[in-house]
């Protein structure tokens, strides 16, 4: 029986699930919903419906999991509890600070309608969370490191966008080299915010914009550039679409810490990632939660979970038999 999987928004992240639920085949789309005019959707499934979100409610009987590609500053925080309560759902949310919160929301909501809800999937928050819990588990003695890049951060980018005078942009989060080599090295050094990252912005502006202002503008906007070392570019249209068209991410994490009755044993955990398509990828991974949820849900559970309380077989189309014989 293949898992029936709705996507609720077709933009990048629509897209994205659309692709790897293809690439699953114990997986079907059965229906994209769109706030759009549905008519004006083109998706690549031809079996797939295209839907408006007002129509979702009546596939409650058609879909098994239903996966929220929204943006996490208003639609998210919204839409994953208001859905909960009638699918096995699985979003995104990756505003950190107020993860907490959105769980407890989507907790609610999920137990209310006897459903699973699983939040903040993808790979910051989700497989580098994974990778943190791990190695504090096995190293409780030592520190924890996180570096972003280099790639294009879409959030900051469309923060960039938003600036009067701008038409459009781009904008790399860097890791600092030293800083990385020192981590490596055992160093354990204290960084601050500007040490560990630097920041790279290449911009369109519009016809008659004040170069030296726009520029200002980023280099102090607090919580996204203020505290960093940042570099404006100004180019062309057809500069951006040439050099600066693809949406690469990824980044590192790293753990040092120590063993030994005195402590002298140094220990180094390091998990990075290189993305080609930071949406496709973190698609890939939330498809494979939604294998999770439904599963899950399957079993009687109910709730919102994180990646924390999903148990790594889940997620795998492979049986446990399979799983032991071919990756134990």
């Amino acid at each position: 029986m293949s898992i029936r999987i709705g996507i609720l928004g077709y933009g990048n992240l629509g897209r994205g699930v659309e692709c790897a639920i293809a690439q699953n085949p114990d997986m079907e789309l059965a229906a994209v919903f769109t706030r759009r005019n549905p008519e004006s959707v083109h998706i690549l499934t031809e079996s797939a419906k295209v839907c408006s979100i007002d129509e979702a409610l009546q596939w409650k009987e058609k879909i098994d999991v239903m996966i929220l590609c929204g943006g996490s500053a208003t639609d998210l925080p919204v839409q994953t509890p208001e859905y909960a309560k009638h699918f096995n759902v699985v979003d995104s949310f990756d505003t950190h600070a107020r993860i907490p919160e959105h769980f407890a929301k989507v907790d609610a909501a999920a137990k209310e309608g006897g459903k699973v809800g699983i939040i903040s999937v993808g790979w910051d928050p989700g497989m580098f969370s994974l990778n943190r819990m791990y190695a504090n588990a096995i190293l409780p003695e030592g520190k924890d490191y996180t570096f972003w890049g280099k790639g294009v951060s879409q959030g900051h980018s469309d923060a960039i966008r938003r600036i009067a005078g701008v038409k459009n942009a781009k904008q790399y989060t860097i890791p600092v080299e030293e800083a990385l080599t020192a981590v490596r090295n055992g160093e354990n050094p204290e960084l601050t915010t500007r040490e560990k990252h630097t920041r790279e912005c290449f911009v369109v502006l519009e016809e008659g914009a004040d170069a030296a202002k726009v520029e200002q503008e980023i280099k102090t906007m607090p919580n996204y550039f203020a505290d960093y070392d940042t570099t404006v570019h100004f180019i062309s249209e057809e500069e951006l679409e040439k050099n600066h068209s693809g949406i690469p991410h990824g980044g590192f994490v790293l753990r040092s810490g120590v063993t030994g009755w005195e402590k002298e044993h140094r220990h180094l955990i390091e998990y990075q990632l290189k993305l080609d398509s930071n949406p496709e990828f973190t698609s890939s991974v939330i498809v494979a939660y939604a294998r999770a949820a439904f599963r899950m849900a399957k079993e009687g559970q109910t709730g919102c979970k994180t990646v924390f309380d999903v148990a790594p077989a889940y997620l795998s189309a492979k049986s446990g038999e399979e799983l032991r014989a071919a990756m134990l």
